[in-house]
């Protein structure tokens, strides 16, 4: 049984998740690239259910560093694991929700423009494993 989540988990989830999009989006810049990624980021999150889409779809935006790309990452990845141990503990059939969530707004933003970059694709890696091993 899920139990809710305090406003500040909702945040540490949505910036997880946004944080990823912006982190990939950044790897490879381009301003039209931007655009189509947000757009095909935002499917990928509509798609999300339950506590998930609670978190993603309500309260305000996170605030993200946008000084240098290792600043982004030095906020999003302890967010992405801190949201998946809350998760764990708190509502754990909702956990490879999230995963598969931001895996997927991430892979759908890499491919928006031009297909998945070196970059982006390590980007994704880190990602990944900040969200830890789906069989765990």
């Amino acid at each position: 049984m899920a139990q809710s989540l305090t406003d500040e988990e909702m945040l540490i989830l949505k910036t997880g998740a946004f944080g990823a999009v912006f982190l990939v989006s950044n790897a490879d810049p381009g301003v039209l690239a931007m655009f189509r990624e947000s757009f095909a980021a935002a499917g990928a999150i509509a798609d999300a259910s339950g506590v998930v889409k609670a978190a993603l779809s309500s309260g305000p935006l996170p605030k993200l560093p946008r000084n240098s790309q290792s600043q982004v990452e030095s906020v999003v990845l302890p967010a992405l694991r801190q949201a998946v141990r809350t998760l764990t503990e708190k509502a754990p059939e909702d956990v490879a929700i999230y995963r598969s969530v931001v895996l997927a707004a991430a892979d759908r933003t890499a491919r928006a423009h031009n297909g998945i970059s070196t970059a982006e694709a390590q980007v994704i890696e880190r990602i990944a494993a900040a969200l830890g091993d789906p069989a765990a």
